[in-house]
């Protein structure tokens, strides 16, 4: 009798610490899974960097002899309210990278943006074509930093260049002129005219 009695006080014992163990496990884990956990970021994001965007400007590289693109954060705001413009504005301002090369003349003014379709009208100063260096390598320089970086925007498949409200000028040497518009010279095209520089 008295080991019968030992054994069922044992047995109870070990049922309650099993149950409080079961119990407590249960317990504690759907507390868990309806915790909300609040993520904290190591570098909280400020007000101003969710405004911002990365667009890219092509300037010239002398040592490729090739355009290159330029990463550059703006406001989303301003590139919103008149994006041509402010894209423009930026390539007339020239890289931040030393090892680039302004492709803009000298005193050009952006008389008037419009896009027409999927053609961007772009009205330059006369300062566009009478600042410029010249020869045939650096004026396609010049034309594919403005087509290359118009054209990230999707809605702008091509550039059309007018001076001073005026159709069909060229640059001093008259190798390119701005009869038609100006679009993305593809890699096909490039291996053809090695004198390319888009």
């Amino acid at each position: 009798m008295k080991i019968n009695k030992k054994l069922i006080i044992s047995i109870i014992i070990i049922l309650i610490i099993v149950g409080v163990a079961i119990w407590y496990f249960f317990f504690n884990d759907g507390n868990k899974q309806n915790e909300i956990r609040e993520i904290i970021p190591e570098e909280e994001i400020s007000e101003e960097q969710m405004r911002q965007t990365i667009v890219s400007l092509y300037f010239y590289n002398s040592n490729t002899k090739s355009l290159v693109p330029e990463g550059r954060l703006i406001d989303v705001k301003e590139l919103i309210e008149e994006p041509y413009k402010k894209l423009m504005e930026l390539l007339i301002e020239g890289p931040q990278n030393e090892s680039l090369s302004k492709t803009i003349p000298e005193g050009t003014i952006i008389n008037k943006i419009e896009l027409k379709g999927d053609i961007l009208y772009l009205d330059l100063s006369k300062e566009f074509v009478d600042n410029h260096s010249g020869g045939e390598e650096m004026e396609s320089a010049t034309i594919y930093s403005i087509v290359n970086t118009m054209t990230n925007l999707t809605e702008v498949n091509a550039v059309k260049i007018l001076i001073d409200g005026e159709e069909n000028k060229a640059f001093n040497d008259n190798k390119i002129k701005f009869d038609d518009p100006f679009v993305v010279i593809k890699e096909e095209d490039k291996e053809e005219n090695t004198n390319t520089v888009a």
